[in-house]
C-alpha cells in the first residue's frame, strides 16, 4: 500500500484525523497516514467480523504481523509496508503498537469495562497510545510521552462520548455511570487532563506539534458535555460545520491546541 492508498483509507474511515493530517506539513504526513490506517483497520476489525471469535483471530493476527514488522518482514497487509518503514525510521515501540492492538478486544464482546481503571485504560492504549506514536514518528522525545498521552486521551473520551448511542445500538454497556452528573465530572476531567497537557506543551518538540492536530475539536465537544451532559445519549456531541472546520484552521495556524 502506498502512502496515498494509506491516506484515501484514512480519508473514508476516520475524517477527523484525515482533516488533521491535511493540515500538518507534507512531511509529518508521510508519517501520520500509516498510522492512522492501521489504526482505523484495528477499529474495524470487531465490527467486521462475523463473530467474535473470528475478531478475537484477526487481533491475533494484528499483533503477529506487528511484530514480525519490527523485525522487518512484511507480509498479509498493504499498510504493513509504510507502516513498518516509520517503525524503523523513528523507532517506535512495539508494545505501545501491541497495546493498540490489545485494546480493541473490548470492542469484540459485550461485557461492561470492569471498572474505571479498564476504561481509562482503554483511551490511553487507543487514543492516547496513538497520539504518543505519531508525536514519537514526529521526533519526539521521551519526555514528551505524557503530555502526548494527556492530549489523546482526552481527544479519545470526546470521541468515544460521541460513539455513545452507536454503543449502545450495538449492545454495549460503554459508561460505568451514564446519570447526567456522571457524565458531566467525566467531561470536566477530560478537559483538566487537556489542560494539563497544554501546560507543558513546551515538552513537545515544534516538529512533533502536528501529532496533536487530531484533537482540535477535543476542548470544544469536552466542554459541551460538561454543560449539557444529555448530549452523550441524544447524540448531540457535536459542533456546526463552520465551528469545525474554522477551529482546526486556527489551530493549525497557531499552533496553539
Amino acid at each position: 500500500m502506498t502512502l496515498d492508498a494509506c491516506a484515501a483509507l484514512v480519508q473514508q474511515g476516520d475524517p477527523d484525523r484525515f482533516a488533521a493530517c491535511m493540515a500538518a506539513p507534507l512531511a509529518a504526513r508521510a508519517r501520520l497516514w500509516p498510522l492512522y490506517a492501521l489504526n482505523l483497520e484495528l477499529a474495524q476489525v470487531p465490527w467486521r467480523a462475523r463473530e467474535p471469535l473470528l475478531a478475537e483471530m484477526r487481533l491475533a493476527w494484528w499483533r503477529g504481523a506487528l511484530a514480525d514488522a519490527a523485525r522487518g518482514v512484511v507480509a498479509g497487509h498493504d499498510v504493513l509496508a509504510p507502516l513498518a518503514e516509520v517503525m524503523r525510521a523513528a523507532d517506535l515501540p512495539l508494545a505501545v503498537l501491541e497495546r493498540l492492538v490489545e485494546a480493541r478486544r473490548w470492542d469484540i464482546w459485550h461485557d461492561p469495562f470492569a471498572d474505571r481503571a479498564g476504561f481509562d485504560a482503554y483511551l490511553d492504549d487507543t487514543a492516547g497510545g496513538l497520539m504518543w506514536l505519531a508525536g514519537r514518528a514526529l521526533g519526539a522525545p521521551v519526555a514528551a510521552e505524557p503530555v502526548l498521552r494527556g492530549a489523546g486521551w482526552a481527544m479519545g473520551l470526546a470521541s468515544f462520548l460521541r460513539a455513545v448511542p452507536e454503543l449502545v445500538a450495538r449492545g454495549r454497556v460503554p459508561l460505568l455511570d451514564s446519570r447526567p452528573d456522571a457524565v458531566a465530572a467525566l467531561a470536566r476531567e477530560g478537559l483538566a487532563r487537556l489542560d494539563a497537557a497544554r501546560r507543558n506543551r513546551r515538552a513537545v518538540p515544534v516538529a512533533a506539534t502536528p501529532a496533536l492536530l487530531a484533537g482540535w475539536q477535543s476542548g470544544a465537544l469536552l466542554a459541551l458535555v460538561a454543560d449539557d451532559p444529555a448530549r452523550v445519549a441524544e447524540g448531540r456531541v457535536q459542533r456546526p460545520e463552520f465551528a469545525r472546520r474554522g477551529g482546526l484552521l486556527w489551530v493549525a495556524a497557531s499552533g496553539r491546541w
